[in-house]
């Protein structure tokens, strides 16, 4: 029986802010799937160069090059693991802009829709906040946004990072125990379930 590939995971930050925590969390997320046996690529949706949505500019200009890099990140991969925080309870304007413009990308050069690319791929979903909360108001409008709009599969375990200010040492890792074991919860059920819908 040939061997299964591995997971390929892409693991995304919401956060436009350099050095976020969410960045920071994304990335310690990431190099635990690395160590279950993940391959990962990092995108960072700043580098899309996406503006605001406006059907006006899109009508007169089409979709930007940067939603087609995204849906191609996508075709590739097998999930996510995203990282976001929230802005007074909801999602951040970055990422929910690169989303709304990848669902405008029709199926055309042998891909598949903007939507339908994302459609039955797993995600993970993370949350990092100096505050009490960790962004978690915000995790079931993303939860809901994924799955009801791009057909995602979001697996159940979730984590939110509170006081995420005082949660990382000086080399980005995470230094409590629990925060450790509350990620890895996350990450490796993401792996799991991939691994399981994996169709090559």
């Amino acid at each position: 029986m040939p061997a299964t590939s591995p997971v390929k995971l892409l693991v995304i930050s919401g956060s436009a802010r350099q050095g976020s925590f969410n960045g920071l969390l994304a990335r310690a997320g990431a190099r635990l799937a690395e160590a279950a046996g993940a391959e990962v690529t990092p995108v960072d949706l700043r580098a899309l160069e996406l503006p605001v949505y406006d059907g006006d500019l899109e009508a007169a200009q089409g979709v930007p090059e940067g939603a087609r890099r995204l849906l191609k990140l996508l075709h590739g991969h097998d999930g996510i693991l995203l990282s976001s925080p929230e802005y007074n309870s909801l999602p951040t304007p970055l990422l929910l802009n690169s989303f709304d413009w990848l669902s405008r990308l029709p199926a055309q050069d042998g891909l598949p829709s903007g939507t339908a690319v994302t459609a039955g791929k797993v995600a993970g979903i993370l949350a990092a906040s100096p505050g009490a909360f960790g962004g978690v108001r915000a995790l079931p409008i993303v939860r809901q946004y994924l799955q009801n709009n791009f057909g995602m599969l979001v697996i159940p375990e979730h984590f939110a990072l509170a006081q995420a200010h005082t949660a990382f040492d000086a080399n980005g890792e995470l230094p409590s125990e629990a925060h450790r074991k509350a990620l890895a919860r996350v990450v490796n059920g993401l792996v799991r379930v991939a691994a399981a819908v994996k169709t090559d």
